[in-house]
């Protein structure tokens, strides 16, 4: 167990809970044995920046990973989104320390032994109450250009996987596998619209001009009332000039109904 105080004034420590991390050899995970060191019991005002700082007195702490739970992790081919896929810890969370040497592992383990550390101090201080507020607001406002190039970076990488894809199912189409079978598909008359910036442009427009005739129509419920109230009394004036012009037909003689 390893002793920690937010600050110096703090009377009663908060307790870490260490262990070397282990897994079975040969296992895929992003928390390589011996060089990983297991955290449990971490407060939530105590973040990848906070653990990275205690250990770094051990050795070069190489990554820090939180979660909620302890779990297998996996390795991460690809860089992850900086606008999506991010999921708001709560509540203690468990950590995974990689540091770039195993002797840190041991070194940390043995941290107990130095008293209670400071996860907040004059030279690395915690945002709390309103300026941690603050920085959280400004961190959420998401620049445009950096947003838009992001979703095209990936909207192009989807492309050229279906192409691939597409590509794939139509050499292998008609060809009979290793049990002699041959994969049917069915396509359709109508092939589907393309995924180009000027077709998605084209479906918006139109989609902008039903909605805008829709407003423009009846914008108000009033309005909708106000004609249809318009609607029922043309009615009642055509069929009020029907009856004149019938009732004047038999005043001369001239009304034939069959």
């Amino acid at each position: 167990a390893l002793a920690v105080k937010f600050v110096e004034r703090q009377r009663s420590p908060h307790w870490l809970l260490v262990k070397e991390h282990q897994v079975r050899e040969g296992a895929d995970t992003a928390h390589p044995p011996r060089r990983t060191l297991f955290v449990l019991n971490v407060p939530p005002y105590c973040g990848p920046d906070s653990l990275s700082r205690l250990f770094s007195r051990c050795g070069h702490v190489q990554s820090v990973d939180m979660c909620d739970k302890p779990g297998l992790g996996e390795k991460k081919d690809k860089l992850r989104s900086k606008f999506f896929d991010h999921k708001t810890l709560k509540g203690f969370q468990v950590a995974y320390v990689v540091f770039r040497k195993p002797a840190a592992v041991q070194a940390a383990k043995a941290l107990s032994q130095d008293g209670p550390l400071l996860i907040s101090t004059e030279r690395h201080p915690v945002k709390t109450g309103i300026s941690k507020w603050i920085a959280s607001y400004e961190a959420s406002i998401v620049d445009p250009k950096e947003l838009k190039a992001e979703v095209d970076a990936y909207m192009q990488d989807y492309d050229k996987k279906m192409a691939e894809e597409e590509a794939k199912a139509a050499k292998e189409e008609g060809v009979p596998d290793e049990e002699g079978w041959v994969k049917v598909t069915r396509k359709g008359r109508k092939p589907g619209l393309p995924r180009t910036e000027a077709a998605n442009l084209r479906v918006l427009e139109k989609e902008r001009q039903k909605r805008a005739r829709k407003e423009l129509l009846n914008f108000y419920a009033w309005q909708h009332r106000e004609t249809k109230r318009e609607h029922i009394a043309q009615l009642r004036k055509k069929f009020e000039e029907d009856k004149q012009r019938i009732a004047l037909m038999r005043a001369q003689r001239k009304f034939r109904p069959y």
